[in-house]
């Protein structure tokens, strides 16, 4: 007979498993809503419902806001590089070509550069160890890209498009040094909601400045955008505070590495998206190598 521990157990094992459809899906509702919206104009929206539903929440919550200007400011700062700049320049690189599943893949290499940059930003020492996953992970996005880079056929990488998804993820790895170097103060609900305000700093500017108001209003649109909103962002966040409480942080780190193949998997069924054998065994080598950079 089963205890009343156990589905407890069982639950906490799931969540960690949910995470990576959630984010995965994320680079596949940005393949989808692309054609129907311009970028900057929907992440601007997409940023904006999520800080209000998210404020909702923490207000209902009653959660601890910052006490200080240092509280309010530096999750503000983390949010705009980390969710606006990136987010933002990944949908504009997508709607510009580039595969949902190499934008995931661009995008994983995140800890790879974090890595890199901790020893002189930070003052973290680069073991041996990390030193070979950063390797091993940048050999294999050099398998997946050299191929298809510059390709004309559906399946090819386009340079302009690819060179933005590399600088979102530079400003990913800012914001996130950004974030371990001044973070670990106040509540995580409301730092999280900070953040959203962050991106909301940057996307709505890029779309008064850089978008178009015009959409194509079909069922497409509006599922995606609920998705972003509800799914890939508030739903990911409430997850993810879900799982620090838990303390299965850990498990989630393990299970990023299965992003990139999986956004390419969906990616194919949806879109027609193709690897060839030499790119997906890169994909295998560079999840490889962020796994070990990552390890502990």
């Amino acid at each position: 007979m089963l205890t009343p521990a156990r589905p407890s157990r069982l639950a906490a094992g799931a969540l960690p498993a949910l995470f990576v459809p959630i984010w995965a899906t994320g680079f596949i509702s940005a393949r989808a809503v692309v054609p129907h919206a311009d970028p900057f104009a929907f992440t601007a929206v997409r940023f904006t419902a999520v800080a209000l539903i998210l404020a909702g929440i923490a207000a209902a919550s009653r959660v601890r806001w910052p006490a200080d200007r240092a509280g309010w400011r530096d999750p503000v700062i983390a949010g705009f590089l980390m969710q606006g700049v990136y987010l933002s320049s990944t949908f504009w690189a997508v709607s510009h070509g580039l595969p949902a599943g190499i934008a995931a893949l661009v995008g994983s290499l995140q800890p790879l550069l974090t890595a890199l940059l901790a020893q002189p930003l930070l003052g973290e020492r680069v073991s041996g160890r990390r030193a070979l996953g950063i390797l091993m992970g940048f050999a294999g996005a050099g398998l997946v890209l050299a191929p298809k880079l510059g390709a004309t056929d559906p399946s090819g990488i386009p340079p302009r498009a690819l060179a933005v998804s590399f600088l979102a993820v530079l400003a990913l790895t800012f914001g996130t040094l950004w974030q371990k170097r001044t973070g670990g103060r106040g509540d995580l609900l409301a730092g999280a909601t900070l953040q959203f305000v962050g991106g909301m700093a940057c996307a709505i500017p890029l779309a008064l400045a850089f978008g178009s108001p015009a959409i194509d209003p079909v069922p497409t649109l509006w599922l995606g955008l609920a998705w972003a909103v509800l799914i890939n962002s508030v739903a990911g966040i409430l997850l993810l505070l879900a799982l620090i409480r838990r303390g299965a942080v850990a498990g989630v780190a393990a299970l990023f590495f299965l992003v990139p193949p999986v956004a390419a998997i969906l990616g194919y069924l949806l879109f027609g998206e193709v690897l060839t054998p030499v790119q997906g065994a890169g994909m295998a080598l560079a999840a490889l190598g962020v796994a070990v950079a990552s390890r502990g």
